[in-house]
């Protein structure tokens, strides 16, 4: 695996994460509608050419007519998660970046 496939893997994440959120988002906004069926994001691993892909489903759990379904604790607990995993990905994207200054210096020389 080359240095340009993990930083792809690493924006994968990133772009995981923050979908992840503007669910989370999605949900704390619209907790308050009646009728409201919360959305669920999967994460799922790619095999080629590495990385990650979310989807987004509505919850199979039970909807009330005069209420939603949306947990704030659950969906504050994603959305802290998503921004850690984020920053998780943006330091290995980082790294990587760090790597590919250094390989280009000692080319340089």
């Amino acid at each position: 695996m080359g240095l340009s496939a993990v930083m792809n893997i690493a924006v994968s994440g990133m772009q995981a994460q923050a979908k992840r959120l503007a669910t989370a988002a999605h949900n704390i906004a619209n907790a308050q509608t009646s009728g409201y069926n919360r959305l669920d994001t999967h994460v799922s691993t790619q095999t080629d050419p590495g990385g990650v892909t979310t989807t987004v489903t509505p919850s199979t759990s039970v909807t009330f007519p005069d209420s939603s379904n949306v947990d704030m604790a659950s969906e504050m607990l994603d959305a802290i998660t998503s921004a850690q995993g984020f920053a998780a990905n943006a330091a290995a994207f980082e790294t990587g970046a760090d790597m590919w200054d250094v390989l280009m210096s000692i080319k340089r020389d």
